[in-house]
């Protein structure tokens, strides 16, 4: 029975993940252990990490990795995601942290981190032969990755992330103005119209949302409908539609205690059905399936061998 071991170090926790993998059957978890982060309050405008974001991030690391006595360090994948990537001093946070704790974060471009949540939503299909369009909203890059096969034909990476988002259009997270919200959604039809090649959902093919983000907005637009426990399998435009005016109203401290919206994740909620609603339109999908796997199961399932890294990809830069 094969293992594999990821840590994922993101804007909202940290986490180590370790599964096994037997011939036929799903990824089975082994261990797992997450520490909280809030890695977007010690950012500054320019997205730079700050001290207490890097003691942060050493203390959740140095956590995670003494928490399973029978973790060998030389298994794991340590992985930072678009808050770290795409900082300034991203190079002295990797570099301070694998002095303090003996782990060196790599970091994935945002078009492996698409191939790797096309890679995952595939093989959670069942390895269907049907177009497939897989959509990710992160805090800092959205992934947008389409194919047929086992790896994707066309990946896509944008600057549209629901942090960032928030951070340059919606400060606080507020977004009561129409005339506000009308500029947003201006400046993110105008990035994805500019965006060459962006993929398009096919007839006959399967649309699927991978993330948090569009887990926490079907759970918002289903709840009214879904007394069960448990995400919606789907999310439609209009009920995102009908979800950003939910969103607008209320303010960060209230949307906390709507339906599926976390505590941590609240105050870029309102930025994140924008940003949703917009790659809807842009691809030409009128509703996607929510999938619980993303750029993390891809890579675990690439690193069990389930899956082949394609050989003229360099799987990771950094």
């Amino acid at each position: 029975m094969r293992r594999a071991s990821v840590l994922d170090v993101g804007c909202h926790s940290a986490l180590l993940t370790v599964v096994r993998w037997r011939s036929g059957a799903v990824l089975e978890p082994v261990f797992s252990h997450k520490v909280r982060l809030r890695l977007q309050e010690t950012l500054d405008g320019k997205g730079r990490l700050g001290k207490a974001g890097v003691e942060s991030v050493q203390r959740a690391v140095a956590e995670v990795v003494a928490a399973d006595p029978y973790l060998r360090r030389s298994e794991v994948f340590p992985f930072a995601t678009s808050v770290i990537r795409d900082a300034p001093n991203r190079d002295e946070v990797i570099a301070r942290v694998a002095r303090t704790t003996g782990t060196r974060l790599r970091v994935l471009t945002g078009e492996e981190e698409a191939r790797l949540a096309y890679v995952a939503a595939h093989q959670w299909t069942g390895s269907a032969a049907d177009p497939l369009l897989v959509l990710d909203i992160g805090g800092g890059t959205v992934e947008i990755a389409s194919g047929t096969g086992d790896q994707p034909r066309i990946v896509r990476s944008l600057p549209l992330g629901a942090r960032r988002i928030t951070r340059d259009w919606l400060p606080g997270g507020t977004g009561s103005s129409k005339s506000r919200l009308s500029e947003v959604r201006q400046h993110l039809r105008q990035s994805l119209s500019a965006t060459p090649g962006v993929p398009q959902a096919e007839p006959g093919g399967r649309v699927l949302a991978c993330s948090k983000t569009f887990e926490q907005l079907a759970r918002l637009a289903g709840a009214s409908r879904h007394k069960a426990q448990g995400v919606p399998g789907q999310l439609t435009l209009p009920q995102l539609r009908a979800s950003i005016t939910l969103l607008a109203e209320a303010g960060p401290n209230r949307r906390a205690g709507l339906p599926g919206i976390s505590r941590h994740r609240a105050e870029q909620s309102l930025a994140g059905a924008l940003v949703a609603e917009s790659l809807l339109t842009a691809c030409g999908v009128e509703s996607v399936e929510i999938c619980p796997w993303s750029t993390r199961e891809g890579l675990l399932l690439e690193r069990l061998g389930v899956v082949r890294s394609p050989s003229h990809r360099r799987p990771i830069a950094g």
